[in-house]
């Protein structure tokens, strides 16, 4: 494939930030050493969706794949263990090698396969706050794990600061930023002539999401990127969320919906100075657990992350 010339000017575009490489190091009764334990064991799934575009599950967050005679352009790269069932699924799709991927965001649960993916002579785009995240020493205290800096080769080498238009296989490829809002450095993928709209962690389809307050995220920030989904889709759009099924229009409405309303009971508690546990015991997500907190969010640790941002 030749790069698109909008490649070629991401590459000069590129932004380099400091930071030694280290081993992450994870004990093995954390969230995080649990989450890498489903993906070595889980199968990936493949769900076609249109316009040889196809969502893969089972590697920590969703990967968006598109098969063209190019090659394969990938949203997300999950988690490295994952990588031989990930090859597995790609080529289900088509022959092609993997030629370019956009992280969604910094964190390893969509951007750990980096490396391998870089190695196999891909490329990897990401937001220039998301690459200086991923050359940070970074403590996320509800997974109980401190990430340590990538190493070079591990990097995403293609860093954007604004919107980028890239056309692939025939396709028209919008990667947008948002403002922040799960974390300081999110961008979603619109794949035009399919309307499919790949949104990262800005989206988790029938769960409580994370919110990422060490890297820039808040509930607000999470609110107000749930409605710019909503403003890049309509009726027709397929919408990959980062966590969760297919969804679509209506279900990220739903999504936006329940944030609102648990942002604003939680605010009104503590606006009447109840302390954390207080507002826990008070259950302001009661209503809401048994369709969003089934997950690795549960309502009370959801009431902890948008109490801490109100």
């Amino acid at each position: 494939m030749t790069i698109p010339s909008a490649f070629r000017s991401l590459a000069l575009a590129t932004t380099l930030f400091a930071g030694p490489p280290a081993l992450a190091q994870a004990a093995p009764d954390t969230p995080f050493a649990t989450i890498n334990a489903a993906a070595a064991a889980s199968p990936i799934t493949v769900t076609r969706l249109r316009g040889n575009i196809a969502m893969l599950d089972g590697s920590g967050g969703n990967i968006t794949a598109f098969a063209s005679p190019d090659g394969i352009f990938l949203v997300d790269t999950g988690i490295a263990v994952s990588r031989g069932k990930i090859l597995k699924a790609l080529a289900s799709l088509g022959p092609g090698r993997i030629r370019m991927a956009v992280d969604t965001h910094w964190h390893w649960d969509h951007a750990d396969g980096n490396g391998w993916v870089r190695a196999a002579g891909a490329s990897v785009i990401a937001d220039a706050r998301a690459y200086q995240r991923l050359t940070q020493a970074l403590r996320v205290v509800e997974w109980k794990h401190t990430f340590t800096p990538k190493l070079p080769a591990e990097l995403p080498d293609l860093v954007i600061s604004g919107d980028t238009t890239l056309h692939v296989g025939g396709e028209t490829i919008l990667i947008r930023h948002y403002q922040s809002g799960h974390t300081d450095g999110d961008l979603s993928v619109y794949f035009e002539g399919a309307d499919v709209l790949s949104v990262g962690d800005t989206f988790w389809n029938g769960q409580y999401p994370f919110i990422d307050y060490a890297t820039g995220g808040s509930i607000d920030g999470a609110i107000a990127a749930a409605n710019a989904n909503i403003a890049m889709s309509t009726d027709k759009t397929i919408i990959v969320p980062g966590h969760g099924p297919v969804g679509d229009r209506a279900s990220q409405i739903a999504f936006r919906d329940m944030l609102v309303a648990i942002r604003d009971r939680i605010a009104a508690l503590k606006s009447k100075g109840m302390t954390i546990d207080e507002v826990e015991a008070a259950r302001p997500t009661a209503d809401f657990d048994a369709v969003w907190g089934r997950s690795i969010i549960d309502g009370s640790l959801f009431t902890a992350l948008v109490y801490r941002g109100v």
